[in-house]
């Protein structure tokens, strides 16, 4: 597989982005607390290693009874999951390269093969970030894209940046190569690597890619205070294992908030959109 650009014309791209980086953000709509596309927003996550078969169960369970937008689970656990939610529209989303990011190419494309042939409809692939660090460009492009070749739409790809590990233009730089390699969103974190999702690395991803692509906040979001703001700052999808935890704070803050003001909301059944507002920490 050929690279899309050289390195030198990678530096032009993504100096030419760091250079058009606004001096203010604007602020997104979140969708409604508790409404369904605030769920459909989260991927509901257990990626640890000890993981057991009734912990990925019920993982599906609260996913299916919450109606989130996917299970993000690893490679081992997604036929089963795949199984376990039968009949729902909520669909798996698999780890590739998880968590390092530094597997070979061969090893990104196998388990990228393995997982959509077990029923994996979103990849959420952590880039080689040492070697973006390094600005090797060129090298990095080919992991994505080979990745994006045996996962082809409707699969959707999601390349983990782990910004934690990065500088600010080594940032620009990820998204700038992931959306040259055809990715549907660039994720902050892994939630294994140090800090997890920030307002302002949400922030400065959204400027820096095109509107055909999305950006996912994970790591660290366990309120829903912390979900709104990201959903604010621009991210399009939360990754949490506090999902379940999330939604039942929204519906109590909503009650508390509908009852206080005297009914706002009902009649519909929706609440206030300026309701939203009021549990960003931004």
């Amino acid at each position: 597989m050929t690279t899309r650009y050289t390195e030198s014309e990678w530096r032009t791209i993504i100096n030419a982005a760091e250079c058009d980086l606004p001096n203010s953000f604007p602020q997104y709509k979140a969708p409604i607390l508790g409404s369904p596309d605030f769920a459909k927003c989260i991927d509901h996550t257990h990626l640890k290693l000890d993981a057991t078969t009734e912990q990925i169960e019920e993982l599906c369970e609260e996913a299916k009874r919450e109606d989130f937008q996917s299970v993000c689970v690893r490679l081992k656990w997604v036929e089963h999951a795949v199984q376990n939610l039968t009949g729902s529209d909520v669909v798996v989303a698999c780890v590739v390269g998880f968590h390092e990011g530094t597997y070979s190419m061969s090893e990104k494309v196998k388990e990228a093969r393995i997982a959509v042939a077990a029923g994996a409809m979103e990849l959420d692939m952590v880039i080689n970030y040492p070697l973006l660090k390094q600005q090797k460009y060129s090298q990095v492009y080919t992991d994505i894209a080979a990745v994006r070749n045996v996962a082809p739409h409707p699969v959707v790809l999601k390349v983990i940046l782990e910004t934690s590990k990065l500088s600010q233009f080594d940032i620009i730089a990820g998204c700038k190569v992931a959306e040259a390699a055809n990715a549907d969103f660039v994720k902050t974190s892994t939630g294994f690597g140090g800090q997890g999702a920030t307002v302002e690395n949400v922030r400065l991803m959204k400027s820096v890619i095109g509107p055909q692509m999305k950006v996912k906040a994970s790591g660290g979001v366990k309120t829903v205070n912390e979900c709104v703001a990201m959903m604010e700052a621009g991210a399009e999808r939360i990754g949490t294992s506090n999902g379940v935890w999330i939604m039942k704070e929204a519906q109590s803050l909503l009650e508390n908030v509908t009852h206080a003001i005297g009914g706002q909301g009902k009649g519909n059944g929706r609440p206030s959109d300026s309701l939203t507002r009021m549990f960003s920490s931004s």
